[in-house]
């Protein structure tokens, strides 16, 4: 095998066992070896540089066996390097998810705090209680001073032990919110550590989709990666869901953690008060027994004089005594209120302390579902641009499944008992089961719409394929199924309800809104239009002027507009009318001039049913003037006409004719699919106007996508069964890879139809 060369000519191995590199961000995991023939490998950013920018050199041009050894050596060592990162994503999703049960762990450890907190604050509350007992009992017991001297006491005695409690219980809890803290920032590092290992990921992908086109083999674990990815993008919305939970469960509490903050100033405002009442009643108190001292020396005074009042002057001695005890005890508890009211200040400040960390905390679990959010919204965007670029590589039809709603006057049951969807991972939002006879059939597609879908989310989904035609691709839409199933609603929308607008009009408004965008970087783009129909088997100019040759009374045009394939495998149609377009609004009216020519008829299944199979094609030329790049995009949208059982319809005279002829063309249609899926040699194109004129686009380097539409109603489950196994042999063919058309000389005015 040839080994990776080194740009300076020295031969160094392109998977080496020991990485000493630091490109990779220090908490990478080891990677695993699981299938590995190299023994254990690690992979830095050189290394998958220098592997993707890796040439091949060959002894001999011809010696085919070599190149093909080379080659497949090279894919090999790709995919090791591809099961490398698959499996350092699912490390760090590991560790997130470790993260997370950390958080988690913190936020119990602040529940715990706060109930912790709150038995405190009763234990307060009840302190406080006790204390307003005790100062009503001493302003109505003066006589039992020594009674409740003694219960003073036994209070103050309560009161440091309650406070020793507290200060002890803080001094825990001030360690747990450290611990917290730690936790915490250890976190936002290892989300950092994962943010850039994310970031190494995303610059990886960019750089392995410059080498998508070279690479043709084998990606079914390309697809196994993918569906791991829609398991991780759904783990992530159960996740998001989780931490929203949890941050307004935060966001009550913060609530409650406010009011009972407001509640304890509301208890320090009246200690507050109580205190001031207590120094009032004091001076009172001191006030009397100055009264009293003085009624004494007057006493005394006169004493000298009335010897018979000596008894008096005792008991008043007495009195001013007991008095100057009282103010004494009063002094004391006025004290021990104030060192009361400063524990409650202490105690208030740590609470709103408190508070302002767990506001924090709610802040930054706020950013990170943010972030996370962002990550699943680009992790989707991704997830969805590496299916489109697998399917590329592996050439296959895209077939996206629309059911339609149920119609007035149809059963609404029918619906729920014929089909379901799958709520599985795999299959959400791709599968479709069908129930017939009590027998279930079940679908996979690359899209499924449910009946509820709108034309915006339809149209969301096709978007980046409709950007690829003016990015010089071939691609071509068309849409599939019975006749009243919906085609021509999805393909044309309802006139005059601009939110029920088809995927036509929209696909036309996007490209002009693109096309005026892309002004500002060189390019410039010219437009052109033409329309047509294959009735009974004719081909029917519907933009043509000239009403007679548009349509006669025996419904086939005096014209013959021959289909012609060329080398490159452009497709031309004779005589037929190609316009010039600069607006939306001009191919708006192009549409209702086709509509208005289209052949349409009532059968019993269907009012308003297409009688022919519809064909728009918009044929791009870009030119950038700056680079002077060219670029060749064609954008064929087609509206196929509804399958239909002559015992279902009651077609007779031209009906039946119109419906023996769209059937013999969509059975030449099934027979095509039918050949490619089988790989045969020969594929029935010409068997019918309808496939030899998509014959570029189902056999050659166009980006196809098939609409199947089904009714929801129990009388077409028959017809449905036959659509969804069509689709499913649409979707399993392969067609080669897409080609883009660029640096070509200018367009000529006749262009093809790609």
């Amino acid at each position: 095998m040839v080994g990776a060369m080194a740009n300076n000519g020295r031969i160094r191995s392109a998977f080496p066992v020991t990485n000493g590199s630091k490109d990779l961000t220090p908490n990478s995991a080891p990677a695993s070896t699981t299938g590995s023939e190299y023994g254990p490998l690690e992979f830095t950013r050189d290394d998958v540089e220098t592997l993707l920018n890796e040439r091949i050199k060959y002894k001999s041009k011809f010696n085919y066996k070599e190149r093909c050894e080379n080659m497949m050596d090279y894919i090999k060592r790709l995919r090791l390097c591809i099961r490398w990162f698959q499996e350092l994503e699912l490390d760090y999703a590991f560790e997130q998810e470790k993260l997370k049960n950390a958080l988690e762990l913190n936020e119990k450890h602040c529940a715990d705090m706060e109930v912790s907190l709150r038995n405190k604050e009763e234990e307060l509350n009840m302190i406080i209680e006790e204390l307003r007992k005790n100062f009503e009992s001493v302003q109505m017991q003066l006589a039992r001073e020594q009674t409740e001297k003694l219960a003073a006491n036994d209070s103050l005695g309560k009161e440091k032990e309650t406070r020793l409690a507290v200060e002890k219980a803080q001094a825990g809890l001030v360690e747990e919110l450290g611990k917290a803290q730690g936790d915490l920032q250890t976190a936002n590092q290892r989300i950092q550590s994962v943010n850039d290992m994310y970031k190494l990921l995303q610059e990886y992908n960019s750089s392995l989709q410059l080498y998508n086109s070279k690479l043709q083999g084998d990606l079914d674990e390309a697809h196994e990666t993918i569906k791991r990815g829609e398991k991780e993008r759904t783990a992530i919305v159960e996740n998001i869901g989780n931490l929203k939970g949890q941050f307004s469960a935060l966001q009550d509490q913060l609530a409650a953690s406010k009011a009972s903050q407001e509640d304890i100033i509301k208890q320090k405002g009246e200690l507050v008060n109580e205190i001031a009442s207590l120094k009032v009643e004091l001076q009172q108190a001191k006030d009397d027994r100055d009264r009293h001292l003085v009624e004494v020396k007057t006493l005394q005074t006169e004493a000298t004089k009335y010897n018979d009042f000596k008894d008096t002057i005792t008991e008043l001695e007495t009195t001013c005594s007991s008095q100057s005890t009282q103010i004494q005890e009063l002094r004391d508890r006025l004290v021990s209120s104030e060192r009361r009211l400063q524990v409650s200040d202490l105690s208030t400040f740590e609470k709103m302390n408190e508070f302002e960390d767990q506001k924090q905390s709610i802040i930054d679990l706020k950013s990170r579902v943010e972030e996370a959010e962002l990550k699943l919204v680009e992790g989707e965007k991704l997830r969805k641009k590496l299916h489109n670029t697998i399917l590329e590589l592996k050439g296959n039809i895209r077939v996206f499944c629309r059911v339609r709603p149920l119609l007035p006057g149809e059963n609404n049951g029918d619906e729920g008992k014929t089909i379901a969807y799958p709520t599985s991972l795999e299959a959400l939002g791709r599968g479709i089961d069908l129930m017939q006879n009590a027998q279930k059939h079940s679908f996979t597609f690359d899209k499924v719409f449910v009946p509820t879908a709108s034309q915006e989310d339809v149209f969301i989904e096709i978007s980046q394929l409709v950007q690829s035609a003016l990015d010089g691709y071939k691609v071509c839409i068309f849409a599939y199924g019975q006749t009243g199933s919906g085609k021509t609603y999805t393909m044309m929308g309802r006139p005059g309800n601009p939110e029920e607008k088809g995927l036509i009009p929209r696909c036309l408004e996007q490209i002009f809104e693109t096309r005026q965008s892309l002004r500002s970087q060189g390019w410039k783009y010219e437009l052109q239009v033409s329309m047509l129909e294959i009735y009974n088997e004719t081909i029917r100019d519907l933009l043509s002027t000239n009403k007679e040759a548009a349509r006669t009374d025996n419904g086939v045009s005096p014209q013959k507009h021959a289909i012609k394939h060329d080398a490159n495998g452009n497709t031309h149609v004779a005589e037929l009318t190609i316009l010039d377009v600069k607006s939306s609004r001009e191919v708006s009216f192009l549409l209702d001039h086709a509509a208005r020519n289209r052949s349409v008829g009532k059968t019993q299944m269907n009012e308003q049913s297409s009688r022919s199979h519809f064909v728009f094609t918009l044929r791009i030329s870009g030119v950038n003037e700056s680079t002077e790049q060219q670029v060749q995009g064609v954008l064929n949208l087609i509206d196929l006409a509804g399958s239909e059982r002559l015992s279902k319809s009651g077609s007779t005279g031209d009906r039946l004719k119109e419906t023996q002829a769209i059937n013999k063309s969509l059975s030449s249609l099934g027979d095509v699919i039918f050949a490619l899926a089988k790989k045969e040699d020969h594929v029935p194109f010409r068997n019918s106007k309808l496939t030899y004129l998509l014959q570029p686009c189902l056999g050659g380097d166009s980006k196809t996508l098939m609409f199947v539409n089904i009714a929801p109603e129990s009388s077409s489950t028959g017809e449905s069964l036959c659509s969804l196994r069509f689709a499913a042999r649409v979707n399993a063919c392969e067609i080669g890879t897409p080609r883009r058309q660029t640096n070509i000389k200018p367009l000529e005015n006749r262009l093809s139809l790609g």
